[in-house]
């Protein structure tokens, strides 16, 4: 594409869509179609230049412009708890659901590896020497010691905050950092799966597995749920960088962006459930049955939320992406 060419061929149009944009009086109704005509067929010169001939600054100057004309011709829109709800029951739902495939063979295997790890652990007392000294896991593991008094160290809703917090960011740089080939995401998954084989194979080696389960189990059911959905977006983020399918890459990648963002929100709430039962139930007077009653109810509450309203919304065609009328505004047609 001749882009002097193309310029001296639109250039009158451009003006008369800037020319109407800067109307201060009521436009008429002829006007009113003028301007979406123009907002229209601009978008899709921007949409041609920047497959066909980019320059940052007519790209620059035309975006702009569409952008200005979509204001005008959307309207400016404030977000409303009709918004809220909508996420809530079917774009949140939706995308984690969609991201099923991936997120649940991450659990999987991640399960194994802690498994594992903590096998291995637990019946290598060479292993052992080299994460504490003898008494100092003895001081872990005793009845009474650390791991049993770490829930129970700070008081409850301070405690809750932090392990809230410290989790919402572990999600956030999984879905984040996904992007780069999902490389970080493996390193963030392993640190975590680690820190839960050490304490599988140390309790277990001091005969007191189940003491440690009942104390993980009760949060860590939703709390590693939500880790390994943050964790499964984050690698199909960076499998978007390899394949994007059908879809250009840069298209791909703000879809997949978009959905991954509004995920981390979502995913923020789950965690904040989860470090409720951390600072409130976990270290509770309830029985251990009780606990882990808790935790496993959440886990399957949250289960249900998602293959039941997420499958519904993903079926009729919800992805978590935003409404079509708040993404880029793009025609797709010839000029």
């Amino acid at each position: 594409m001749d882009l002097d060419v193309f310029v001296s061929a639109h250039r009158a149009e451009w003006d008369r869509l800037d020319t109407l944009l800067r109307r201060q009086r009521r436009l008429t109704g002829p006007e009113v179609d003028e301007l979406v005509t123009l907002y229209q067929r601009t978008a899709t010169h921007l949409s041609l230049i920047q497959s066909s001939a980019p320059d940052p600054q007519l790209t620059g100057r035309l975006s702009q412009l569409v952008a200005r004309a979509r204001s005008a011709v959307t309207g400016a829109r404030r977000a409303s708890w009709r918004d809220v709800t909508r996420f809530l029951t079917h774009g949140f739902p939706a995308a984690v659901y969609r991201s099923r495939h991936w997120w649940v063979p991450t659990a999987l295997l991640s399960t194994a590896l802690a498994v594992l790890l903590g096998w291995w652990i637990g019946t290598h007392p060479e292993v052992q020497t080299t994460i504490a000294t003898p008494s100092d896991l003895r001081e872990l593991t005793r009845p009474g010691g650390e791991y049993e008094t770490y829930y129970s160290s700070h008081p409850a809703a301070a405690f809750a905050a932090q392990v809230w917090t410290n989790n919402a960011q572990a999600a956030a740089m999984c879905l984040v950092l996904g992007v780069f080939l999902g490389l970080p995401v493996l390193w963030i998954l392993f640190q975590n799966m680690l820190n839960l084989g050490i304490g599988l194979g140390l309790m277990s080696s001091a005969g007191r597995l189940d003491t440690f389960l009942g104390l993980v189990l009760p949060h860590g059911l939703l709390e590693l749920t939500a880790v390994f959905v943050a964790a499964g977006t984050g690698l199909r983020l960076g499998w978007t960088v390899i394949d994007p399918g059908p879809r250009t890459r840069r298209t791909a990648l703000a879809e997949e962006g978009r959905a991954a963002v509004g995920m981390a929100i979502g995913l923020a709430l789950v965690l904040f459930v989860s470090g409720a039962i951390e600072g409130f139930v976990t270290p509770s007077g309830l029985p251990t049955w009780a606990r882990i009653a808790i935790g496993v109810t959440a886990e399957l509450a949250f289960l249900t939320y998602v293959y039941v309203l997420g499958g519904r919304a993903a079926r009729t065609g919800e992805t978590g992406d935003v409404e079509a009328a708040e993404r880029s505004a793009t025609v797709p047609t010839a000029a």
